[in-house]
């Protein structure tokens, strides 16, 4: 997975892993896995076109 976010962002965010001990990756599968827990959605929700985010359902 690539992903675009601030470099200033990443470094912050690579700093705080390091001073924790922790992989970027570690934390970054643990958000992900929390966050689909919360807006998991159903295959039917796919199937209509419609995706869920953290605060709308929008269509492509």
């Amino acid at each position: 997975m690539h992903i675009s976010i601030p470099d200033n962002l990443k470094r912050q965010f690579h700093s705080t892993c390091a001073l924790r001990g922790l992989k970027m990756s570690q934390v970054v599968t643990e958000l992900i896995e929390q966050w689909l827990k919360v807006n998991d959605a159903s295959t039917s929700d796919f199937e209509s076109g419609e995706f869920l985010t953290t605060d709308k359902v929008t269509k492509p």
